[in-house]
């Protein structure tokens, strides 16, 4: 179980996470917040808690996802499966999440909220990984973007799994903070 804090004059974020069973305890005061979160646990297979308060819902979620995202670098094995790839139906929605642990941050979507798009990008930049969401269809914005976390944690299953073997030709690549 690893720990990240992230302060500001703005938020303050508590997380922790390790690769598990899907356990979540959120209370970031954001009820859908709190699902999502829930949902990427669940889905993703990761025991996450996150406490947050914040002033402005934007704050908020950005904080969050770039915490979760810092969290999510820290517990990747080195030898991971790396990709991971789901299409998740919920109802009329259908959404598509691939995704690459390798290392290098980006974020293509969109999904139909720009605050939870905002989610996506600073959990992707924090974390290090690729993401690509594509909604293939859907009327109703909750199971759109429900369906999209939903994918994220199918996707982040697998990529997760420690293989043994680094899936890279470049082989493991360090790096030392200092």
């Amino acid at each position: 179980m690893i720990r990240v804090d992230r302060t500001t004059s703005e938020t303050t974020i508590r997380v922790e996470m390790a690769i598990g069973t899907g356990r979540a305890d959120i209370r970031t005061g954001l009820p859908f917040l709190d699902h999502m979160m829930t949902v990427l646990a669940r889905y993703a297979g990761l025991d996450l808690t996150v406490v947050a308060t914040g002033d402005l819902r934007h704050h908020l979620i950005e904080d969050v996802g770039l915490t979760v995202g810092e969290a999510l670098r820290r517990v990747l094995p080195a030898t991971c499966a790396r990709y991971g790839e789901r299409t998740v139906p919920m109802d009329e929605a259908l959404v598509q999440a691939v995704l690459d642990a390798g290392g290098r941050p980006y974020y293509r979507g969109p999904i139909p909220s720009t605050l939870y798009d905002h989610w996506m990008r600073s959990f992707c930049d924090a974390a290090k990984v690729t993401l690509h969401v594509r909604v293939l269809r859907g009327r109703d914005r909750h199971h759109m973007v429900e369906a999209a976390f939903k994918a994220l944690g199918f996707a982040l299953r697998q990529a997760l799994v420690d293989t043994g073997a680094v899936f890279s030709t470049k082989g493991a690549v360090a790096l030392e903070e200092g």
